[in-house]
């Protein structure tokens, strides 16, 4: 099997040759964990996941995707709700982890927190400070952008671009205002760790770097994450990285997904159009919104609205549909063209056209042997996207609105409303549960439900 990937590094699709034969490292950037995941937030994992599925076949992968549990956007969070760091931090991974769940997101081999690896970013930064990479002024410690000449290399920004694109307010106590913060002290209320610079705390794009050398070695076959994170956060990730590794790349592939835009404007919390997870899936399946990601190429950012949902579901009822008559069939091998489409540079949009090809060619069977043939090759192949993995009459079932895994979701997010004292929310959320024909009895162990 060829893969062929799109390679941010050399802005080019090269053929994927991994530095082991058989085995395949791969490390994708996860959220940051202080408020409930938004679409945006779901489109990597989806993408990514379908590559891990692609890679499983043919070699043995290890697939790490971060949390990011330190960051001032944490802190704040926990001091606006007057709560412990780690409540928020754990009460938005969760949330997270479990709506990649319910999108069809498998779990990563490993999920690392940030503070859990201080001693090791702390130890590169002893090094790049060593090999006079980094410098320390007033307990702050900066990467010297000047002593690594090929900086800008992955994002092909100019010098100007740079320190527009990061977003950094000038500084008197940086060499160069391109360079970066590899560690910064910690004062008041904001957690720190004891260092050779002082009580303080690392900078955003070192955690990465540290983590990646940690569980994946020097240079990982691949490297993913949103395309916004190209720059400045993978551009610093690999300045620091190459630099405290001798020279070698920290990745010699870079997958970047495209951003999803809004009815045709940017998706940001600046523009107050963020659509969340959770409030998407009251109303709207997790299949639907998975599939709905696939129909565009992941390069490409994604106009979301409501014809895109309308569409994505008549994708679904056509698929189910062709199988809906033959009983029950147990997925087979993926056909070679769905294969083939995902190879090639993860092709989504033409592996669903090879999808309704098999449709077509199900409901042109001559017998029932070649309709279940060909059944079981369809529902294979779509589950390499991560789709069709349920039955087809439960899809049309006239309550199929009533899904379990989305009942479960309200009832948790009522608790948390419930557990926070919002009790309007919580009655909002209930009202929600009962208008899709369940009824909620709060029992010692906790809220059950049920169909009317």
């Amino acid at each position: 099997m060829k893969i062929r990937l799109y390679n941010s590094k050399t802005k080019k699709k090269e053929l994927f040759v991994p530095i082991d034969s058989n085995k395949v490292t791969m490390y994708v950037c996860g959220i940051t964990a202080y408020s409930f995941p938004h679409i945006g937030n779901a489109r990597g994992p989806v993408v990514f996941d379908v590559l891990a599925k692609l890679l499983r076949r043919e070699y043995e992968l290890t697939y790490v995707r971060n949390i990011t549990d330190l960051d001032d956007k944490i802190y704040e969070a926990a001091q606006k709700e007057d709560v412990k760091i780690s409540e928020i931090t754990q009460r938005y991974t969760k949330i997270y982890q479990e709506d990649m769940t319910t999108l069809g997101v498998e779990e990563p081999d490993l999920e690392p927190l940030a503070t859990q690896h201080i001693q090791e970013m702390i130890e590169m930064v002893t090094v790049l400070t060593d090999k006079g990479h980094a410098y320390e002024n007033q307990g702050h410690v900066f990467f010297n952008i000047d002593t690594f000449p090929d900086y800008g290399f992955l994002s092909n920004r100019t010098e100007e671009e740079q320190i527009s694109g990061a977003r950094v307010q000038p500084s008197e106590i940086k060499k160069n205002q391109r360079d970066f913060v590899l560690w910064k002290p910690s004062s008041g209320d904001i957690p720190g760790w004891d260092s050779p610079w002082g009580f303080g705390r690392p900078g955003w794009h070192l955690e990465c770097s540290a983590m990646a050398k940690k569980y994946l070695g020097e240079t990982l076959d691949i490297h993913g994450g949103g395309s916004d994170l190209l720059f400045p956060h993978h551009e610093n990730e690999c300045a620091q990285s190459i630099c405290s590794h001798s020279g070698q790349p920290l990745a010699n592939y870079w997958v970047h997904n495209g951003m999803i835009d809004f009815d045709n404007v940017k998706m940001s919390k600046s523009e107050g159009n963020l659509l969340l997870i959770r409030d998407l899936l009251q109303k709207v399946r997790p299949e639907v919104i998975r599939i709905a990601f696939l129909t565009t190429h992941y390069r490409k950012p994604i106009n979301w609205n409501d014809a895109l949902i309308g569409d994505s579901e008549k994708k679904l009822d056509r698929l189910y549909g062709s199988i809906r008559k033959l009983g029950q069939i147990l997925p087979g091998d993926p056909s070679q063209d769905v294969i083939n489409a995902i190879s090639d540079d993860l092709n989504t949009p033409k592996a669903l056209s090879e999808l309704f090809a098999l449709v077509k060619s199900i409901n042109n069977a001559k017998t029932d042997k070649e309709a279940k043939d060909l059944g079981s090759v369809l529902i294979g192949s779509a589950n390499l996207l991560g789709l069709m993995n349920q039955d087809a009459e439960k899809w049309f079932d006239s309550d199929a609105d009533v899904d379990g895994v989305l009942i479960e979701q309200m009832l948790k997010d009522r608790e948390a409303a419930r557990l926070n004292k919002d009790f309007e929310k919580a009655d909002e959320i209930r009202k929600k549960i009962e208008s899709l024909g369940v009824s909620i009895e709060d029992a010692p162990e906790g809220p059950l439900w049920k169909k009317l």
